[in-house]
Formats: structure tokens, C-alpha cells, sequence
């Protein structure tokens, strides 16, 4: 999908800037397109090899357009700030579509009706609401060919009050399965826990996971509808903290040790957040 650039700008606004947190060093940039000017994140991958040409580079810069209009760049370690921005132009005139298209979407922030065809998301996959009325049939949600499907015996006016639980309840019993597979998998990688840790899970509006003084997760059901690896994330988050319990140095240095790549998948999992806890 991605055009030479023909209609942009040549002036490119050199707003790439160095914002230091407790946890990371954030980077933005900007360029105008048309009479627009674009902005975007960059996240830099830990690479140990060093890219000489900024061609190179630019087919080495993955651009995402967010469903909040965000756009994101992830580049090399080494990328430079020139070779980034000519990527990013390479491929304006796609980015600027994608943050039309978007800006035009603006019903994916409200408050989910139940109906057919709504969005559900699970592990990172995008699937259809399929509301089905059968008499002769159990009242079931199952997973099907891109669809979720919700068989009810019988239609209600307000679909929220029947559809709502079913699919509350078919999140609750996946996320349990899914969150102890991955808790599993995750526990080699954290050599400083002994035994299987507890876990519940309940639903919270502003935390992913957490964990108490005693070493107890407790994971948001609607962490199951972000892909594996943010579910991953969130566990070895938690996980940290029953070494060092605060976000202290020490932590996020554990959390790098295990997971190198944190910080892109916490990205993508926050970018997302306000998609996977609309209800």
C-alpha cells in the first residue's frame, strides 16, 4: 500500500526530541504532509548489528497507524534520525490515509451495544459479533471462521442483559486456561520465584495485573484479548514484582534481563487498551 511521495511536503519539521522517564527514553518526530503536520513515535529494537545505508534502514522501519491515530515507528538500535524520517515519508501518503480512515471510525470508543456485528478481539485477533436465535439450542458462545458467535434461545430487546454475561463468561473461562499455559511457560524465565504462583481473575478498569505482598497474581480477563506476548508481558511484570515489590531501578532492569523487548509489547498493549476494556 505504500506510494512514492509525490504530494508531500519537502519540508520536513526536524522535531525528533529526547524525553527522559524513570523507564525509558522516548524519541518523536514529525513531517508535514500537505498542509498537515504528522507526528510519530519511535521505538528503537536492541540490535547488535549496525545498519550502514539509510535504504537499508528504511526497509527496517515498520510503521503502524494505531486506531487512535498514533503513529509508530519501530526502527534499529542505530537507525539515525535522517534515514527514519525519509522512511516515514516514503510511506506518507499512507499513513496520512490511515489516520483519515480512522479519525472517520470514531464509534470504536463507545460503549459495546451486543449486537451482530460488533468487534470482540481475542489474542490479538480482530473477530465479528454474531448474535444467533435458536429455540432449540443451549445458550452457547463459540469461536468460529472469524466470527463469535452467540446463540440465544430466544430474542430480547436489550441484548446487553443476555449477550453481555455469555461473553463475560466465555472471556473468564479462556483467560483462566490461557493465563495459566502462559504462567507456566513464563515461570522458567524467572528464576527467582520458587514454586507456581496463585493467580485470580478479576476484572479491573485501570491495572492489567498486580500482585500482593505474599506473591499472589491477580490478571485482568481482558488481557485475554491482547496477543500472547502482552499477556506474557503483564505475567513477567508481575512476576518481578515478587522480587522487588516497588518500580524501583532494580526492577526494571529484572524486567529487561527477562524481557528485552518489554517496552514495545507494553507499547502495543497500551495503545490498544482503550479497544480491549470497551464494554
Amino acid at each position: 500500500m505504500a506510494n512514492s511521495l509525490t504530494e508531500a511536503s519537502s519540508s520536513i519539521a526536524a522535531e525528533i526530541s529526547t524525553k527522559k522517564t524513570h523507564t525509558k527514553t522516548a524519541e518523536r518526530g514529525a513531517f508535514y504532509y500537505g498542509n498537515d503536520m504528522i507526528h510519530y513515535d519511535v521505538i528503537r529494537k536492541s540490535q547488535s548489528s549496525k545498519v550502514n545505508s539509510s535504504k537499508a534502514v528504511a526497509r527496517k522501519v515498520v510503521i503502524k497507524v494505531h486506531p487512535d491515530q498514533r503513529v509508530v515507528a519501530t526502527v534499529p538500535h542505530d537507525a539515525t534520525e535522517d534515514s527514519i524520517q525519509q522512511a516515514m515519508l516514503k510511506r506518507a501518503r499512507w499513513i496520512w490515509q490511515n489516520i483519515e480512515e480512522f479519525a472517520k471510525q470514531k464509534d470504536y470508543v463507545l460503549p459495546k451495544r451486543y449486537v451482530s456485528g460488533e468487534p470482540q478481539f481475542y489474542l490479538g485477533r480482530r473477530y465479528v459479533l454474531k448474535v444467533l436465535i435458536d429455540s432449540e439450542q443451549v445458550s452457547n458462545v463459540k469461536l468460529s471462521r472469524g466470527k463469535l458467535n452467540v446463540t440465544l434461545r430466544k430474542d430480547f430487546d436489550d441484548r446487553v442483559v443476555k449477550v453481555k454475561p455469555l461473553v463475560d463468561k466465555w472471556y473468564q473461562h479462556k483467560a483462566k486456561a490461557i493465563f495459566h499455559e502462559r504462567l507456566n511457560k513464563m515461570l522458567p524465565k524467572s528464576s527467582w520465584v520458587t514454586g507456581i504462583p496463585s493467580f485470580r481473575v478479576m476484572a479491573m478498569k485501570k491495572q492489567w495485573g498486580s500482585c500482593s505482598a505474599k506473591g499472589n497474581l491477580m490478571l485482568n480477563p481482558h488481557l485475554i484479548k491482547a496477543p500472547k506476548e502482552c499477556i506474557d508481558y503483564v505475567i513477567l511484570h508481575e512476576l518481578c514484582h515478587i522480587a522487588e515489590h516497588n518500580h524501583s531501578e532494580k526492577f526494571w532492569r529484572l524486567l529487561t534481563q527477562v524481557m528485552p523487548n518489554w517496552k514495545e509489547v507494553k507499547a502495543k498493549l497500551d495503545d490498544m487498551a482503550e479497544l480491549y476494556l470497551n464494554e
